[in-house]
């Protein structure tokens, strides 16, 4: 049997440890906290699921796939855990970003619709889209809740098999696939270091940079519930939100960069600027709830790469490294939970774009347009 140390049980972790675990790995499962505890990326209450990623189909397709993945895996925990609300991009110009995104669906087969900024009123109380050149509506996207998400998969890995370990795992010098726990060492066929916003402390030179992500939900009337009421993005604007979604407030934010942080010890207080950026675009986009008070606030991160596009690589025989989720790798994990697995089988090798080469700043990938 076929055995794997997988660093970190955030969704990545945890997903990755389920699929090893269904089929036939002997697993190992480290977390320094507990799935879901709220320093993780992965314990933010809410996160997207959408397939427009500009012009890149790769991550399209795979989204495509995690939505299946992300249905069945709530069936199976008899919970629901993805709300397909739909999903509405606000375009500001009609040759950009969400018009290369409605190219890409539409040669892969998956629905979208291209519709008047008038529209708009549809889906949103007080809507105002006069700025906008069109809409772009994805029906089969939606909400993850994803901190709920994240426990379950976890505790579904623990199910099949997968041992967990609740401690803080090292590396061991000279690359050997192994963790040092405590003072002893613990090998394994290979071991995948998937700990998320922890990965550039542990490992030299990688091209991840940790930011604060100050996330934002505002007390709303019952008509802006999910999942009556869709998810919306504005790429340009690099704001994005959702209606309530089990009374924590309606969610408007921004999905700019933040400061540099450190996830271990680093404050978990939104900063005032964050609550003033939200309310600056609530009141030009929703102008009845540019004076709703905050209902729930809190802080996360992200482990960026410059392009935005994952790593993993293999540094050393049998240790992968696996992260730069860059804010946008959540809602993939069932699938890229089966494609990892594949790589580390050695059905095939990874993606190129995944490796550890120099990396083009690119904006293409995630919900944010601009820096800052």
């Amino acid at each position: 049997m076929k055995s794997v140390i997988v660093v970190g049980a955030g969704i990545w972790g945890s997903s990755l440890a389920l699929r090893l675990a269904e089929t036939g790995w002997r697993v190992t499962l480290v977390e320094q906290h507990k799935p879901g505890h709220v320093r993780q990326s992965s314990a933010g209450e809410t996160r997207l699921l959408r397939c427009a990623h500009g012009a890149d189909d790769w991550y399209a397709r795979l989204a495509w796939q995690a939505r299946d993945g992300w249905r069945r895996l709530g069936e199976r925990a008899g919970e629901e855990l993805y709300l397909e609300a739909g999903m509405v991009w606000f375009a500001g110009t009609p040759d950009g970003w969400e018009h290369a995104s409605a190219t890409v669906l539409k040669n892969l087969d998956i629905p979208c619709e291209v519709l008047d900024p008038a529209d708009g009123g549809r889906f949103f109380p007080g809507f105002r889209g006069d700025d906008l050149s069109f809409l772009l509506w994805e029906p089969h996207a939606g909400v993850i809740r994803a901190r709920r998400a994240t426990q379950v998969t976890a505790a579904l890995a623990r199910a099949a098999g997968a041992r967990p370990v609740r401690a803080r795992a090292t590396p061991v010098a000279g690359g050997a696939a192994a963790v040092e726990i405590d003072g002893e060492v613990h090998r394994a066929d290979r071991v995948v270091w998937a700990c998320g916003a922890w990965l550039p402390a542990l490992f030299d030179g990688l091209p991840i940079t940790v930011t604060k992500q100050d996330t934002l939900h505002f007390a709303a009337p019952p008509a802006w519930s999910v999942p009556e009421t869709p998810a919306w993005v504005d790429h340009g604007a690099s704001a994005y939100g959702h209606g309530d979604v089990d009374g924590v407030g309606m969610k408007a934010t921004s999905d700019a960069e933040g400061a540099p942080y450190e996830p271990e010890h680093g404050p978990r207080v939104v900063d005032a600027v964050s609550v003033e950026r939200a309310r600056s675009y609530l009141a030009r986009r929703f102008p009845g709830l540019a004076q709703a008070p905050v209902l729930f606030s809190q802080v996360c991160q992200y482990a960026l790469t410059p392009d935005a596009e994952w790593l993993l690589a293999e540094v050393s025989p049998g240790v992968w490294l696996l992260g730069g989720d860059s804010g946008h790798g959540f809602k993939h994990a069932p699938a890229l939970a089966g494609y990892v697995a594949g790589v580390l089988d050695g059905a095939y090798g990874p993606e190129p774009r995944f490796g550890l080469h120099d990396r083009v700043p690119s904006r293409g990938l995630r919900t944010s347009g601009r820096v800052g």
